[in-house]
């Protein structure tokens, strides 16, 4: 298993230059000195060429270990892997960060968040994060959907009304994801467990006037694309952006709990729709950002989710950018 050594990171400040952080040299440390399971500080921005992007810590989900949250892994085999990359093994930890882009004078968010421990009773800090960080949430204008899963998307509605957040801003999804959730019957087709999540978004989202949706492909900000991502959900999508010389990708549930699946990339996990596709895809982009050296980040990355990955044989190395 590959780690960079705090060696090699150290003496390179033009490395830590090349990911256009700004303020003192950013640290990518082995997952042995891997940053604590909640962050100090709420919010971490960071520069994609004239792009300034901000991680949101929202919370986490300290989740029981369970053996069918990977179907081809055991509870050993996880905690293994979590103990490998520096991580608690007493439960799965599942943070999420929610990234705000500011291009020109848009402000863009990049999925909604939970909804205020609508998804988990810890996960309630994007809205303190956000202020903290400057921003506010009535000016986001656009919000880049990535998936419908209630840690992305409850974060739309308001506890208990369900009715909209954000009801003048834009609201951009793969169209594959949307029609897929809303097509009529689906909350029947789908397991009990999903059912309750599935209900809320077919009596819901349809009622909003501000969706936009997208085919994969589109450019939906300038210099944003949506690019699909199947296997998790049907309609899974990332975003890659380009400005100058710089690409980053908001990979969303891509490579959800890196500790696991990047050297484990095979593993298939129980919130993959699709477990086959969601390997496939994965190795397809996590390759993609190997060989054009991309910048990239995952809603469940340790926070702030953000990190370098490499190739290790058929597998991945990952390395997670420690706060500063």
């Amino acid at each position: 298993m590959f780690n960079m050594t705090r060696r090699m990171v150290l003496g390179s400040a033009a490395a830590a230059a090349a990911f256009g952080v700004a303020g003192k040299l950013e640290l990518i440390v082995p997952a042995s000195a891997a940053a604590p399971v909640e962050p100090t500080v709420g919010f971490y921005r960071y520069k994609v060429g004239s792009v300034e992007a901000t991680a949101i810590y929202d919370g986490i989900w300290r989740k029981p270990h369970d053996p069918t949250f990977i179907a081809n892994a055991s509870v050993d085999d996880t905690k293994a892997a979590l103990a490998k990359a520096g991580l608690p093994t007493d439960f799965m930890p599942i943070p999420l960060t929610v990234v705000v882009l500011k291009i020109g004078d848009r402000l863009i968010m990049m999925d909604a968040g939970s909804g205020v421990g609508q998804w988990q009773a810890n996960a309630t800090h994007l809205p303190a994060n956000m202020a903290a960080a400057g921003i506010d949430y009535k000016a986001i204008d656009t919000i880049m959907i990535s998936h419908f899963h209630p840690d992305h998307v409850w974060g739309l509605m308001e506890k208990g009304s369900n009715d909209p957040v954000f009801p003048n801003a834009e609201l951009i999804v793969n169209a594959t994801e949307y029609k897929w959730w809303t097509d009529p019957g689906r909350v029947d087709q789908l397991p009990a467990g999903r059912k309750p999540a599935g209900k809320r978004i077919a009596e819901n989202f349809p009622k909003w006037k501000n969706w936009k949706l997208v085919e994969d492909g589109a450019e939906v900000a300038p210099g944003v694309q949506l690019i699909a991502a199947p296997g998790h959900t049907p309609g899974h999508s990332v975003f890659l952006v380009a400005s100058g010389n710089e690409q980053y990708l908001i990979s969303a549930d891509t490579m959800y709990v890196p500790a696991l699946l990047a050297p484990h990339p095979e593993w298939q996990g129980s919130y993959d729709q699709d477990g086959p596709t969601a390997i496939a895809t994965r190795h397809k982009l996590i390759d993609r950002v190997i060989a054009d050296r991309i910048r990239i980040s995952g809603s469940h990355f340790p926070f702030p989710g953000t990190g370098s990955f490499v190739k290790d044989g058929n597998a991945y190395g990952f390395t997670p950018t420690i706060q500063s």
